[in-house]
């Protein structure tokens, strides 16, 4: 039986939802909209030190390397590890043929009760832009275009090369959904 993840030795710790949460709210309150770029910093900060504790996670279960999965394998693996730091689940699927998506429906950022008007998981917007951008050896954008806090029953993450994700972006500060605007790329 695999042992839990040991976050200590994973160069990683433990932070209660409740503090994240009220970090956010405090940030998003005195910072503004800056707010969310602070937060994507810090995200992306940790994404080498996540990539190191997923491979190393990965050895303790398995003898095969992230680089050697197949897409199915490493949907499950990183899903499981995500669940096993406290983080929640994820799918992994595309849209159109032109964005990864990336669905959780227990995703650990978000919080159902603070009722925001924006997704609000900037800082797993910063953390998914670097570990899938190794996952992938070039650079990725993500954007969050649902998120449960605020009331959406997933939170889910648009992963794309950046001048895409620029784009669809774009077409959606001109009103469109991000499904319109994502199959207007197709």
């Amino acid at each position: 039986m695999p042992q839990p993840l040991d976050l200590a030795g994973h160069g990683m710790l433990a932070f209660t939802r409740a503090s994240l949460s009220t970090l956010r709210s405090a940030l998003m309150r005195d910072g503004g909209p800056d707010a969310a770029i602070y937060l994507q910093e810090a995200g992306y900060a940790g994404g080498d030190a996540l990539w190191q504790a997923f491979r190393r996670w990965l050895s303790e279960r398995s003898d095969i390397t992230a680089e050697q999965m197949d897409v199915e394998t490493f949907e499950a693996r990183v899903s499981e590890f995500f669940r096993d730091a406290g983080w929640g689940s994820i799918t992994i699927s595309s849209l159109g043929d032109v964005v990864a998506t990336l669905d959780s429906a227990d995703w650990g950022e978000a919080d159902a009760n603070s009722a925001t008007d924006h997704p609000s998981c900037h800082l797993t917007t910063g953390m998914f832009a670097d570990l899938f951008g190794r996952v992938a050896a070039a650079p990725v954008a993500v954007l969050e275009v649902e998120c449960r806090s605020m009331g959406a029953p997933r939170c889910r993450f648009l992963v794309g090369n950046p001048m895409l994700m620029e784009h669809i972006y774009d077409d959606m500060g001109t009103g469109r959904s991000y499904e319109e605007a994502v199959h207007a790329c197709a």
